[in-house]
């Protein structure tokens, strides 16, 4: 493995993080559920989640990191976990196949944010869940953010219902988090 990805991958296991499990009361998973991870990276939501469904895909745009997450797979005994390399704006599905879809730190860096909102409302099936788990933008933030008010509002323009938004007491490298519910209709 090159030493860029190496020290990605390194990056994305040291930092902190909430147990990926407090996420899945947000989810109603069912075994027969076909997920999609968006920005899986090294598999922080995606390894934890697939004993819980039928099916996981783990989209990312780096092919390393997805390499990376199949041998995880494979050393922890996952099956069901399929990878995927692809740009967030032109998701490689087909219309409404996924039950649910989870983007965890990952919308923030995407422009236009319409884009991705659309093609996420595309391949979830009617009734279906989006988790959008973000950075809060707030007056001390240093990267991209996307305010969770944006957030809905984009959300709701590309046609999902908002079930529920909750700015989390938990943080992600010592800055807030916002989670959205919200359901494909």
């Amino acid at each position: 493995m090159n030493p860029k990805t190496q020290k990605k991958i390194d990056n994305l296991e040291r930092i902190e993080r909430f147990p990926a499990e407090d996420f899945f009361d947000y989810l109603s998973l069912e075994k027969e559920d076909k997920l999609l991870d968006l920005g899986a990276g090294a598999g922080y939501i995606t390894l934890a989640i697939a004993q819980y469904v039928e099916k996981v895909v783990a989209l990312d745009i780096d092919q390393d990191v997805l390499s990376y997450l199949k041998h995880k797979a494979i050393q922890k005994k996952i099956s069901n976990i399929e990878t995927t390399v692809g740009d967030f704006k032109v998701l490689p599905f087909l219309d409404d196949i996924f039950n649910k879809v989870v983007a965890s730190i990952s919308l923030h860096e995407v422009t236009p944010l319409s884009l991705v909102l659309h093609e996420i409302y595309r391949v979830l099936k009617e009734n279906g869940t989006f988790l959008c788990i973000d950075l809060e933008k707030t007056d001390t933030s240093t990267g991209p953010r996307v305010p969770s008010q944006e957030m809905e509002v984009e959300m709701r323009k590309a046609g999902f219902s908002i079930k529920e938004t909750i700015r989390a007491s938990i943080q992600f490298a010592n800055q807030p988090v916002y989670i959205i519910v919200a359901q494909k209709k």
